[in-house]
């Protein structure tokens, strides 16, 4: 396990901390009307990063299965493959498309329950399997990297932390400065229902570069 490694991964899991269910649907719950229950904050939060968690260890040991069966030069170019074609994607998501973020916040309202926020993050999680592109190409990495099954669940474990850590973040500022915190969360998710395939495309970009550059740097340098 190098240091570039851990960096990298760690900046794809603050590019998967952006998305609609690691940080606007947490942002839309700490907006809702009323005294902010943390319970409920909680299970949300909680079941999607298990959630995360749960889709890596699978895909981690599919992957592995592969990755087994090829040759270290031979992985690491198909790793080099797969960053060229996100960042070539990432050209492709329109920033004048906006995304529908009035069905989810419809959803956070009509389900006051536990049990049904938990429901609401297991569809998150669901919906966004289609374009959990950097944790992908994290998982990848780590696939084609030379680490026991130990390293990849500590490194899967981090990647989640990380992941909700703006979350947790913004949770701790909306307990403690409400009233200076609440106009700020109000503009990010305005922002975001104007911005969010703009957005989309520039994560996609990142992490294709994140991917394509570890393959080159095992590739060509070490």
């Amino acid at each position: 396990m190098t240091l570039g490694l851990v960096a990298a991964l760690a900046g794809l899991a603050l590019l998967d901390s952006t998305s609609i269910g690691t940080l606007f649907i947490p942002i839309w719950l700490m907006l809702t009307p009323g005294r902010l229950r943390v319970s409920r904050f909680a299970v949300y939060l909680g079941t999607i990063t298990v959630f995360y968690f749960v889709v890596g260890v699978l895909i981690v040991l599919g992957a592995s299965q592969v990755v087994g069966h090829l040759d270290g030069p031979v992985a690491l170019w198909i790793q080099l493959v797969i960053g060229v074609f996100l960042f070539v994607i990432s050209f492709r998501f329109d920033g004048k498309k906006k995304p529908d973020t009035g069905k989810w916040q419809n959803r956070i309202n009509a389900n006051g329950s536990a049990a049904a926020l938990a429901g609401v993050a297991v569809l998150a999680g669901v919906v966004e399997l289609a374009t959990m592109l950097p944790y992908l190409g994290a998982i990848g990495m780590m696939s084609t990297a030379d680490l026991d099954a130990g390293q990849i669940g500590l490194l899967l474990a981090a990647y989640c932390l990380v992941m909700i850590l703006p979350a947790l973040l913004l949770l701790g500022a909306r307990l403690a400065v409400r009233e200076r915190i609440e106009p700020f969360l109000t503009r990010i998710s305005t922002w975001f229902a104007e911005k969010g395939a703009s957005t989309t495309g520039w994560i996609l970009g990142i992490a294709g570069f994140l991917v394509a550059r570890d393959a080159v740097a095992r590739l060509f340098f070490v």
